[in-house]
């Protein structure tokens, strides 16, 4: 839709008691054109509330109308890489050195198979990790930022 950011001395809930008429005619003033044919005067009140409202206290932020834009085109968020059966994870902790089987029903440690790295590294430290921080695995690695290195003068 295009539309112009237009001050309205209405408040967005006062949307809520406006006849039809009303509705349209607010919703030219605020898009410029005709509302849809036969849109129901729920979404008519729900659409105009939302402009009223982000004229009032500003539009979506830039993160979600990205978001917004790709699942309009049917583009999703990248899978993330996941391991695939028969992978092994090592990880040193305490000096004891871990070992997690990747399994078709799980991961595989100690002869008990745990849904997630997560449980895993619980069952191994007694406390609350991320698993795959904990592992160390490449679908936390990429996600985390590279440091710069500094020079040491």
């Amino acid at each position: 839709m295009n539309h112009k950011a237009r001050e309205s001395a209405l408040p967005a809930s006062d949307v809520q008691t406006l006849a039809r008429d009303a509705l349209v005619a607010l919703w030219i003033k605020l898009y410029d054109s005709q509302p849809p044919p036969r849109l129901s005067q729920t979404f008519l009140r729900r659409i105009i509330a939302f402009e009223l409202q982000a004229q009032a206290n500003g539009a979506l932020p830039a993160v979600a109308k990205t978001q917004l834009a790709r699942l309009a085109t049917g583009k999703t968020a990248a899978s993330k890489p996941v391991l695939k059966s028969g992978s092994r994870y090592l990880r040193e902790w305490n000096g004891v050195t871990h070992v997690v089987d990747v399994t078709d029903h799980g991961h595989l440690y100690k002869g008990q198979t745990y849904q997630s790295l997560s449980a895993v590294a619980r069952a191994i430290t007694g406390a609350h990790w991320s698993g795959p921080r904990f592992f160390g695995s490449p679908q936390h690695q990429s996600r985390t930022r590279k440091r710069p290195e500094r020079s040491r003068n």
